[in-house]
C-alpha cells in the first residue's frame, strides 16, 4: 500500500471514531417527560403514542384497548402498560371518579433523530471511503 492510500486508510477510521463518539452520547439515560391527565367517569379518551412510553393508572380501574390487540386491559392503581411508538389506544373507567393516568417517554432535544441520522450517513461515508481505499 502506498502512502497516500495509507493516510486516506487512517483518515477514515479516525472518522468511524469520530462518529462511535458522538453516537455514545445517545447512549446516555435522557431525562423523562411526563404528561398528567384524567379520566372522566364513563367517558372513552383515545391517545396516539409519538414515542415509546409507559402508560401509569394513579387512581381507580382503567380499561386499556389497544388498536392493533385483541386483547382488553384492566389496570389499576399502580400498574403500568407499556406502549410502542405509533400506537393508538382507548382509555376509560367505570367509577364514580375521573381516573388519574400519566403517560411517561424518554425525553428527545430536538431534530435529535435528524442529527442522527446525519451521523450514521457520515459514519457510512467514512466506511465507504475506507472499503475504496482499501481496494486500491
Amino acid at each position: 500500500m502506498d502512502d497516500a492510500s495509507q493516510s486516506a486508510s487512517q483518515a477514515a477510521r479516525a472518522t468511524l471514531a469520530h462518529f462511535a463518539d458522538e453516537a455514545s452520547r445517545f447512549d446516555d439515560p435522557l431525562p423523562t417527560q411526563s404528561i398528567h391527565f384524567a379520566v372522566p367517569p364513563m367517558r372513552t379518551l383515545t391517545w396516539r403514542v409519538n414515542a415509546p412510553a409507559t402508560l401509569r393508572i394513579h387512581a381507580a380501574h382503567v380499561w386499556v384497548t389497544r388498536a392493533c390487540s385483541p386483547y382488553d386491559h384492566w389496570l389499576q392503581p399502580g400498574e403500568t402498560l407499556r406502549l410502542e411508538r405509533g400506537e393508538r389506544i382507548w382509555l376509560s373507567t367505570e367509577a364514580a371518579v375521573p381516573a388519574r393516568v400519566s403517560v411517561t417517554s424518554a425525553w428527545r432535544p430536538p431534530y435529535a433523530g435528524v442529527r442522527r441520522g446525519i451521523e450514521r450517513m457520515g459514519a457510512w461515508l467514512a466506511l465507504l471511503t475506507l472499503r475504496r481505499a482499501s481496494q486500491t
